[in-house]
């Protein structure tokens, strides 16, 4: 086993033999192993242990091993006493969650406070394959058949091509000594039934079942990882964008193969979820034009021809422009504030606005446009309210609460990004402008 190890980690450069890096440890046959293996691969590195506290005088005997281990192969060793029932009822997570995020945290503190080139992990094959049934047993998508990466960020498993039963010959020949952790044979806790009960079951309806499985799933993610190449490219050649909002075609989604699948991965990163992909899919297919999803981030409106997806808004509160100011900052955009002399050409993009300076009174105030607001844009003679203005102009449902009004002496002389009134504009009697211009 100490060949082929050393051929992995060489072949796919997961340890470099003139770096140093932090051996997770938990004083158990995976972990003890991996530190074993390290030592014959000349892979320089250190040790960490959690004591959880979660077995009594176990746990202390797990401390006291890695310890002793640690020193008789001079290795640094650190320690870290958790607390992990009371961080578990703090956070209100479970046990096996708390102890977790408190070891991973913990590990990468040390990394990073030893300047560590990464942190080993000692998971194998076996508990590879646990994890992926453990993702589809939570309703995982393809992804969750990829199960864990050989390396993700400082996070290494040079261990994940290797059995249980190859790492439990390679003690024995060894005569390597370990701790065995108690918890683990209690089915308790999912990942132990799956390990005790059902898999062997599993492994036992043919001579080949776990290999054909190993298989099979190194063939779905090398699929996954096909589709996430044509999925990007499909967004790039679809996916719109303009001011914060993205865009899609109904047309260009609705009779695609897999339909409810891209919606989900276009939009998992905004926080929807795959339930919600499918929910949305459906009120395309049934045309609920005007219908609204929400996540804890954005809001996705199924549109006449269109799907729109924009961040939620944020409150907004009033602001208000004293005559000497040079700089207005939204939420959205920013301007530079100008006053010129009139004999210079209109600007007239919708971005931006030229207004009569002499017309305005200070201080001007922005706000969000509200239901009732009216006024006269410009070339027109009549007053249009700005709901129908909107509307007019076919912005999107969820463009219209990021719209914003500027206001003199109480009337709206801009509907910031899209019209001025009639009112404010200039004229040829006009001395000054005052000049917003959007950066």
């Amino acid at each position: 086993m100490v060949n082929a190890f050393i051929q992995h980690i060489g072949s796919k450069s997961l340890l470099i033999p003139s770096k140093t890096y932090l051996l997770a440890c938990s004083g158990g046959l995976d972990s003890i192993c991996l530190g074993e293996l390290l030592i014959r691969a000349e892979i320089p590195f250190e040790v960490a242990h959690v004591n959880f506290h979660l077995r009594g005088k176990e746990s202390d005997g797990d401390e006291k091993f890695v310890k002793d281990w640690a020193k008789s192969n001079s290795k640094t060793v650190h320690f870290h006493q958790a607390e992990t029932l009371e961080f578990a009822v703090e956070s209100h997570i479970s046990t096996q969650m708390a102890a977790r995020e408190i070891r991973y945290e913990w590990f990468e503190k040390i990394r990073s406070d030893r300047n560590l080139e990464g942190i080993i992990l000692a998971h194998h094959q076996d508990d590879q394959i646990e994890t992926i049934f453990l993702n589809l047993l939570r309703g995982t998508g393809i992804e969750g058949l990829y199960g864990m990466a050989e390396r993700r960020g400082y996070l290494i498993r040079p261990l994940l091509p290797f059995s249980r039963e190859q790492i439990e010959i390679f003690a024995q020949q060894n005569k390597i000594m370990w701790r065995e952790d108690s918890s683990n044979q209690k089915t308790d806790y999912k990942r132990n039934k799956l390990r005790h009960d059902i898999l062997p079951h599993l492994y036992g309806f043919s001579s080949d079942s776990k290999k054909n499985l190993i298989t099979s799933f190194e063939r779905l993610k090398d699929t996954g990882k096909a589709f996430s190449g044509l999925f990007d490219h499909w967004v790039k050649a679809n996916i719109q964008s303009e001011e914060g909002i993205q865009s899609l075609l109904i047309a260009d989604i609705l009779h695609m193969t897999g339909a409810a699948s891209l919606i989900y991965f276009w939009l998992r990163s905004y926080g929807f979820n795959s339930d919600q992909s499918q929910d949305i899919y459906e009120s395309i297919r049934k045309r609920e034009s005007g219908k609204i999803f929400e996540s804890g981030s954005h809001l996705l409106n199924i549109d006449r021809e269109k799907l729109f997806l924009a961040p939620t808004v944020a409150p907004f509160e009033s602001i208000q422009i004293e005559s000497s100011e040079i700089e207005l900052k939204l939420p959205d955009s920013e301007y530079e504030i100008l006053k010129i002399d009139s004999d210079v050409t209109i600007d007239s993009h919708r971005a931006n606005a030229m207004l009569d300076l002499d017309r305005l009174t200070f201080p001007l105030t922005i706000r969000n446009w509200e239901t009732g607001d009216r006024f006269i844009p410009l070339g027109m003679k009549s007053s249009k309210k700005i709901s129908d203005f909107l509307i007019d102009l076919k912005v999107p449902l969820l463009k219209k609460p990021m719209v914003k009004v500027l206001i003199s002496d109480g009337e709206i002389a801009w509907v910031i990004g899209y019209r001025i009134a009639d009112w404010a504009k200039t004229t040829a009697a006009t001395r000054k402008i005052l000049y917003f211009k959007k950066n």
